[in-house]
């Protein structure tokens, strides 16, 4: 029998899987495939991570600008 804490690893493993997953399937991909690589780069940071602030950073951007980047390229921001 596992303990509560490998299930506890599996069930946050299988969200951020389930979160990964919605993302990669509403992103305009078109759109992401069009930015400069420094925000194209950012934009599958997020889609593959989730991690908002850290992808704001890498694409130079203030967090509400990369927010609205999210917007225009179709990526939800799924919690």
């Amino acid at each position: 029998m596992r303990d509560e804490g490998e299930q506890l690893d599996e069930v946050v493993y299988l969200e951020e899987e389930e979160a990964r997953r919605i993302r990669r399937s509403m992103a305009d991909w078109e759109f992401i495939n069009k930015q400069p690589a420094r925000i194209r780069e950012a934009l599958k940071y997020y889609i593959e991570r989730g991690d908002i602030r850290l992808a704001a950073r890498l694409a130079g951007l203030a967090l509400e600008e990369f927010r609205e980047l999210l917007r225009r390229a179709r990526i939800p921001v799924v919690v």
